[in-house]
């Protein structure tokens, strides 16, 4: 199979984002890491800009909450940073209760889109486990969500917390499809607690058929929402995993 551009989520590496973004960002091109997907890049835009232009890592896609809130400022700030896609990591849990519910949530996806498509970005969801776990006649959320969106705006499907919400990841892949723009591969025994989660490889997840079953644009993004392991050695760890096994 064609190898895959391969990207990191900061917020993994948020710790040390707080005391030095710039080596951060050097730490990773170090490692051979050529993407980076940021979170609150409003925040610290010039800081990363300048840690971009210096080691030519990229940022096609990027995290910031904007449903509901002011878009203009967001959609700029990603523009100037090369962001091609601002994906909306969370929506509040209430807001999944009812199939109604969740059809406005895709209205304010679909709105954003157009706020975005000014700017020549597109924007996305991100899922977490409740949006999995909960089901209409046998559908996630997340598909429920997907039914109702414009095919301007993408998903980002987090393989790992699909996995914790009760499904098997390979099937949501492909049931998705090229409604993808990226997938978090993470790792770990699919438990609830950010904890547990270990390098891509380490644990009990499918991820060579997750990858395959993914459309081949889709980019794969590191993360680990938090971990006992040291998180440098788990971030290099997942890169030579995936390397190794030609995944990317």
């Amino acid at each position: 199979m064609t190898q895959r551009p391969l990207s990191v989520q900061l917020y993994t590496l948020r710790e040390h984002l707080d005391t030095d973004l710039g080596a951060v960002i050097r730490r990773l091109a170090d490692m051979g890491f050529t993407a980076v997907e940021p979170y609150r890049f409003v925040d610290y835009e010039n800081e990363l800009a300048a840690a971009l232009a210096e080691t030519g890592i990229t940022a096609p896609t990027a995290h910031a909450k904007f449903v509901g809130l002011d878009q203009e400022e967001i959609f700029a700030a990603a523009a100037r940073l090369g962001i091609r896609t601002v994906i909306d990591p969370r929506v509040a849990d209430e807001r999944w209760t009812s199939e109604e519910s969740i059809r406005e949530i895709a209205a304010d996806l679909n709105r954003a889109a157009v706020v975005a498509a000014g700017h020549g970005l597109t924007v996305g969801y991100h899922n977490h486990a409740l949006e999995i776990a909960t089901r209409f006649d046998g559908r996630t959320a997340l598909e429920v969500l997907a039914e109702s969106l414009d095919d301007a705006v993408v998903i980002e499907l987090d393989t790992y917390w699909a996995a914790v919400g009760g499904e098997d990841p390979v099937a949501l892949v492909e049931r998705l499809g090229g409604r993808l723009v990226a997938l978090h591969i993470k790792d770990g025994p699919a438990t609830d607690d950010p904890k547990d989660q270990v390098a891509v490889g380490a644990g009990v997840l499918p991820i060579r058929r997750i990858v395959e079953a993914a459309p081949s644009s889709a980019l794969l993004v590191v993360e680990l929402d938090d971990s006992r392991q040291e998180i440098f050695g788990a971030v290099e760890a997942s890169r030579g995993f995936l390397v190794a096994e030609g995944l990317a």
